[in-house]
């Protein structure tokens, strides 16, 4: 059955996006990509393959439902669960080789209770004041961690408050400041921490110099850019051209083509009134599929290469597009409602713009009832990008990754 509404998934630049980022930070930093949110609304199952296929080492998570699908898929490399885990989960997580994010002594105490062997990784408080811990806290859940039997400290990692949103980077340099003399309290007292990481898609675009042990990438291994600011920030420090690959293209079809006369109201409220004679057509998308309703009289589709703007308000399952200038589209003609079609591209940037977003929300909040298809390219294309991106075969990329440091990280 052919679907009405689904997202082409190129999955050749997922690959592609974290061989760029390979290139930027070097051969001995561990990339863990993140998958979290259905892989931002890309599908979590081919989106973590095709990383993975591109050379990424880890793969992070939000929710324990995430980690049981990725090894139900079959997918064996480490995977870090960033969000929280129920305690009565913790027993089967473990089981599963997930990596846990700790910052209760209520998960450490669990564990140690359950005898289970578990890597954990502290998260510490730098000035996010989201999950983490103070530097007394910390340095005491560690402790707490080396005298339970079976857990490891694998890592310490916090998080980036305000690297996106601006070009002046003076609070983010004092998190990284702070992170820093977390990792020397923590080693003065004894913690190895094989594995630190703060950087995400943004740090590791603007301070490829500053990567740690580990990466966490996010919006950037799907071809998107953090921010408008992060673009400026690396183009004026010479990384603006890291050739980032948009991966996703959401599309429906024509469900019906109808005239109107001048003076007819469209839609709910009425909030479009024809100035003139005028052709629609109607798409089955709405925002129960996640087009979001502040796009009402404002976005544009794509349907044979030409813009249609959308009049009258987004409705649940269905929104009307101006075709009155140029050809009239055929039933269940493809229209493009965010990606490229022809020389016309309708990028995550300009919807959220629209919808006063931001490009994150744009793609995760893609309705998971929306089909996502892997776009078909010629495996010809797909080998010829691997050669010219590592100079070497598949193959030989794959035992690359595979040999990557540092061997605790092994999964």
């Amino acid at each position: 059955m052919r679907p009405l509404i689904w997202c082409d998934i190129d999955t050749a630049a997922l690959a592609e996006n974290v061989r760029v980022f390979r290139r930027l930070v070097g051969p001995d930093v561990l990339l863990s990509v993140a998958v979290k949110a259905n892989a931002y609304g890309h599908g979590l199952v081919p989106a973590a393959r095709a990383f993975l296929a591109g050379g990424a080492d880890w793969l992070c998570v939000h929710a324990p439902e995430e980690v049981r699908a990725l090894r139900a898929a079959g997918v064996t490399s480490p995977i870090y669960l960033l969000g929280p885990a129920h305690l009565d989960d913790l027993a089967e997580l473990a089981a599963l080789e997930a990596r846990l994010v700790v910052y209760n002594a209520e998960t450490v105490d669990r564990l140690a209770a359950l005898g289970v062997r578990a890597r954990l990784h502290l998260k510490v408080e730098t000035g996010n004041h989201r999950q983490g811990l103070e530097l007394p806290e910390a340095l005491a859940l560690a402790d707490r961690i080396r005298a339970a039997p079976g857990l490891t400290l694998e890592g310490v990692a916090s998080h980036f408050a305000n690297i996106e949103d601006t070009t002046d980077h003076r609070y983010a340099r004092y998190q990284l400041g702070r992170f820093e003399e977390a990792v020397a309290a923590l080693r003065a007292a004894g913690h190895a921490l094989p594995i630190r990481h703060i950087a995400n898609s943004a740090a590791a675009l603007l301070w490829p110099d500053h990567p740690f042990d580990m990466v966490r990438l996010g919006i950037s291994a799907y071809g998107l850019w953090p921010s408008r600011e992060t673009r400026v920030a690396a183009a004026l420090q010479g990384h603006a051209e890291v050739g980032l690959r948009p991966a996703l293209t959401w599309k429906t079809r024509v469900a019906q083509v109808k005239d109107i006369p001048e003076g007819a109201a469209v839609g709910y409220g009425l909030t479009f009134v024809t100035s003139r004679p005028t052709r629609l057509a109607i798409l089955p998308v709405g925002y129960a599929d996640g087009y979001d309703r502040q796009l009402g009289n404002l976005a544009h589709v794509l349907i044979g290469g030409r813009r249609a703007p959308v009049r009258g308000r987004v409705c649940m399952n269905i929104i009307m597009v101006d075709v009155t200038d140029g050809p009239a589209p055929a039933l269940e003609d493809e229209a493009v409602l965010l990606g490229a079609q022809g020389d016309e591209r309708i990028s995550a940037e300009a919807m959220a713009g629209w919808a006063g977003t931001i490009n994150y929300e744009v793609v995760a909040r893609i309705g998971a009832q929306v089909a996502r298809v892997e776009a078909p390219r010629p495996l010809e294309a797909v080998e010829d990008a691997l050669y010219r991106a590592t100079g070497s075969s598949a193959s030989t990329a794959e035992a690359s990754s595979a040999s990557r440091k540092p061997t605790s990280a092994d999964g």
